[in-house]
């Protein structure tokens, strides 16, 4: 009889053992994400229930979801949504102003100072999100008193994103066309 007790006794095991794990990953502590734990909703949260008098601090607002997300309505026409939360972004105005007239151009459809303007990114090192076939294409920003194309580029995407690097594709900021 206690050779059939054995394989119940390690099954509730590691029954108990699978939802002690899923109730850790689902915890704010047990989460491995730097942005979670860094977070100034979760700092001003942590410092309410420590002091019980101060009031919680005002916070930047949470970034847009992704565009295309499971469960998440369509953003309104018009609003800036980032592709990868993670991924950092600079204002447009705060590129240089080669890089604004680089985009004037391609929403004016060219015509382009270079040859190779509008041909496919293939992001071969996935430092963008992936996507496939000819989704990325690129265009040279003008680098003053360079005499080739330099290093700086605007990548777009098809569905409207647009990303600049001004290191030749080993960084890359998402433009965010609010500011």
């Amino acid at each position: 009889m206690t050779n059939r007790r054995n394989p119940l006794v390690a099954v509730a095991v590691l029954i108990l053992a699978l939802l002690a794990g899923a109730g850790y990953l689902l915890t704010d502590t047990g989460s491995s994400h730097p942005k979670a734990a860094a977070s100034p909703t979760a700092a001003a949260t942590a410092g309410a229930s420590t002091s019980g008098s101060a009031a919680p601090k005002p916070s930047a607002p949470k970034p847009s979801p992704p565009a295309g997300g499971v469960g998440t309505a369509p953003a309104p026409a018009g609003t800036w949504v980032p592709t990868d939360p993670a991924m950092a972004d600079v204002c447009r105005t705060k590129l240089p102003s080669q890089a604004v007239e680089t985009l004037t151009l391609i929403a004016k459809g060219g015509p382009y100072p270079y040859n190779r303007d509008g041909i496919v990114f293939e992001n071969r090192e996935s430092r963008l999100p992936r996507k496939g076939g000819d989704y990325y294409h690129e265009y040279t920003v003008v680098t003053p008193g360079s005499n080739d194309r330099g290093t700086r580029r605007v990548v777009t995407g098809t569905s409207g994103e647009q990303y600049w690097s001004a290191d030749h594709y080993a960084t890359f900021q998402e433009i965010d066309s609010r500011c």
